[in-house]
């Protein structure tokens, strides 16, 4: 009877160190995000972080797209598609390559305890690309008002109002580059993936809400503030975060007294020559992967009217979410290159390699699944004709997105480990194939085409980076050995 007892007294305990495991499990997993203890946990941590963003910018994003789809029609929200891709387009290159330099140079100087040049590094950047950015903007102007008459006169007045985003733009993708250096994933993301397209969404309702016209022109002069004020939250948050980090606190080592940019801590010191050194191919990078991401879109907006264009805008922007993975974990790992590149850690390098190619493409592929079996049900969310147009393209794109992914961030590793100039000719030769193959396919099969010649360049790409990491680093990213 006794025995008995114990067992009915034990019984409904079964329960408990299970629950209690998973509590456990997941306090410890949330210890660990919040307090990592070591580089791997803190790197793990970092691209949760940024993987929890683009989750949430993607969500936003997704369901600013649909709004504004339904608010303008097809039509005008091609429109607005279009001149936002110049933006894009624009507003990218502005930094000239610096703000992918800076997550290569700012671990590199943290690690070497140069602080004169990491402040000359803040500093100057970010007014080279509000200089450029600037500059471009007024170029662009000019460009409207020479030869306005040779576009479509719809894209006029918000290809000016698009216009005027450029340097705010380029001043966030620097800041964006500066908190990645510093590993501030929250700093570096939230401001330009979560804040600028939530304002965007908000001053559209309230245009909507004083009956303004629902058009590409209200969506850019939305565009324009909340660009220009996510930019300067962004702005104040990392001055604030950098102006602690940037004055070192300990007493100098024996390499920092040999070094007297340690000591002084309001000094700055401008390396403009390597800086732009390193950031020449880099711009080329740029200029190639935002090709890649945008040529689709630029070719059929000349073809075909702003009606395909708004279709192919809202596939393509569905089935690329898939990509947010790549650069989540692109955007959390690639100052780590850098600093185990700079220690010497080799043995770390490698296995760093495997963590990142794992934390890729499988989260990828299931994000590849789920978009294709819900896909049809997304795009009608757009609009009638979205989904029958719109799916074949969402399937042809996944194969180039997925070929991709199973590279894990190679360009980003060829960035930070000194080979970006071959990854500049390797990006250059697939953004060259990418226009080739847009210009023979789209006059001929219309979005079919435009879908099949991206897919075909991102696959051409995403081999011969695979061959340039192993060949020039030792590195083997095929994805089976990394499983393993």
């Amino acid at each position: 009877m006794q025995q008995r007892d114990q067992g009915i007294t034990h019984e409904p305990a079964g329960l408990a160190p299970y629950l209690g495991g998973l509590f456990d499990a997941a306090r410890n997993l949330i210890s660990q995000v919040l307090n990592p203890l070591n580089d791997r946990s803190r790197a793990q941590s970092n691209a949760l972080i940024a993987f929890m963003v683009r989750v949430a910018s993607a969500a936003l994003l997704y369901v600013m797209q649909i709004v504004l789809a339904r608010w303008m029609g097809s039509f005008e929200y091609g429109i607005y598609g279009f001149v936002w891709t110049w933006v894009l387009i624009l507003g990218g290159l502005a930094p000239l390559g610096l703000n992918i330099a800076a997550i290569r140079l700012v671990p590199e100087y943290s690690e070497r305890k140069e602080y004169s040049l990491l402040r000359g590094l803040v500093f100057g950047s970010r007014l080279i690309a509000f200089a450029t950015g600037t500059a471009i903007a007024l170029a662009g102007l000019l460009g409207l008002m020479l030869f306005g008459s040779y576009i479509s006169s719809y894209y006029i007045l918000p290809a000016y109002l698009a216009l005027i985003c450029i340097p705010m733009f380029a001043i966030s993708d620097m800041q964006d580059g500066l908190g990645r250096g510093k590993a501030w994933m929250s700093v570096a993301l939230i401001p330009p993936y979560v804040l600028r397209p939530l304002l965007i969404l908000v001053f559209m309702l309230g245009a909507n809400l004083f009956g303004f016209p629902m058009v590409a022109t209200t969506a850019a002069a939305a565009a324009i503030f909340a660009t220009w004020m996510a930019t300067l939250v962004q702005l104040i948050i990392l001055n604030r975060k950098l102006k602690t980090s940037l004055t070192p606190v300990q007493e100098p080592d024996e390499f920092s007294k040999q070094n007297s940019s340690v000591i002084a801590a309001d000094t700055r010191q401008f390396d403009l020559k390597r800086w732009l050194a390193i950031s020449a191919p880099l711009l080329i990078i740029s200029a190639c992967d935002l090709l890649l991401q945008n040529t689709d879109v630029l070719i059929i907006s000349h073809y075909m009217s702003p009606d395909e264009v708004g279709i192919y805008f809202a596939a393509a922007k569905t089935m690329s979410l898939i990509m947010f993975v790549h650069y989540a974990v692109g955007s959390a790992v690639a100052n780590r290159f850098s600093a185990l590149k700079a220690r010497g850690d080799e043995q770390g390098l490698k296995d760093f390699v495997r963590d990142s190619l794992n934390w890729t493409f499988w989260p990828s592929l299931t994000a590849a699944m789920l978009l294709l079996l819900m896909g049809e049900f997304l795009l009608s969310l757009f609009g009638d004709r979205f989904a029958s147009e719109g799916y074949p393209v969402m399937a042809i794109l996944a194969i180039g997105f997925l070929l991709r992914s199973a590279v894990g961030p190679a360009d980003f590793l060829l960035n930070m480990l000194g080979e970006q100039r071959l990854c500049a000719i390797v990006l250059g030769g697939t953004a060259l194939l990418n226009v080739v193959l847009n210009l023979l396919l789209v006059p001929n099969f219309g979005l079919i085409g435009a879908a099949f010649a991206t897919a075909s360049s991102l696959s051409f790409g995403a081999m011969a980076q695979y061959f340039a990491v192993r060949q020039r680093l030792g590195l083997d990213l095929a994805i089976w050995k990394a499983f393993r």
